[in-house]
């Protein structure tokens, strides 16, 4: 019960963190962006089945052309008259050149059918991590000026300085929620190889793991440092479940 990530419980954290998004920060791009990723949730098992599940009219497919491929092989040598009398070594080599290319090109053309559906499913699965690659780097552009040095009211600003409205208390929700994002990004990520094992995708995974872990701590930086900063209009709440 406890040994695999589900799919179904992901989907209502992320779900549950769009609501409190929406109701706290209603203008917000933030929502747009946990609403964004609210339908890669969504989409995320039946994904992960797909890259899961055995690809068999693929198969079936291969498995015909390789018989068949093997069957004109079989014909054209039962039925092709070759020369047993080679009077020179170097009609011996020819010879000999000839059908290690064959045998080459039949392996390599057998090899590539055969890994046809690893190749499917290995860009079907990298084309989904880059999606949620993407948007972790999106999470990281909301935060990314959201600087808690303002709140003190020290610092100055220029005719380019982004409007900052916040106070220490919304910008600190405003951090979390940025950092859960984050989290919830590389939960959803390892629900692709939670049931494939290819190496390239999990350690594409291992990846945006790294990368939204990276992320999560940057923001907290700014949230521990937002905790040690004196405010200048009340404190916290309480209340910080939302």
């Amino acid at each position: 019960m406890y040994r695999s990530l589900n799919p179904e419980k992901i989907v209502t954290t992320v779900r549950l963190l769009r609501n409190r998004i929406q109701e706290r920060f209603p203008e917000a791009s933030l929502a747009g962006v946990a609403g964004e990723l609210l339908r890669v949730a969504e989409q995320a098992q039946a994904n992960s089945a797909a890259i899961s599940r055995p690809l068999i009219p693929l198969r079936c497919g291969i498995g015909v052309l390789v018989l068949g491929f093997l069957f004109t092989i079989g014909w054209i040598g039962f039925h092709l008259r070759i020369s047993t009398q080679i009077d020179r070594f170097s009609e011996f080599l020819q010879a000999l050149d000839a059908a290690l290319n064959t045998v080459l090109l039949a392996g390599g053309a057998i090899f590539f059918l055969f890994t046809l559906e690893i190749r499917i499913k290995r860009n079907r699965g990298l084309k989904l991590l880059h999606e949620l690659r993407a948007l972790a780097h999106i999470v990281d552009m909301h935060q990314l000026t959201k600087d808690p040095a303002t709140i003190t009211g020290l610092a100055t600003r220029t005719a380019s300085s982004p409007v900052r409205s916040m106070t220490r208390f919304e910008l600190a929700r405003y951090l979390d929620y940025c950092s859960e994002m984050s989290s919830l990004i590389g939960k959803i990520a390892a629900l692709y190889v939670q049931d494939y094992d290819d190496e390239v995708v999990m350690g594409a995974v291992d990846q945006i793991e790294d990368l939204t872990t990276s992320l999560s701590r940057k923001t907290w930086q700014k949230i521990t440092l937002l905790n040690t900063l004196q405010s200048d209009g009340g404190g916290f709440s309480d209340n910080l479940d939302d």
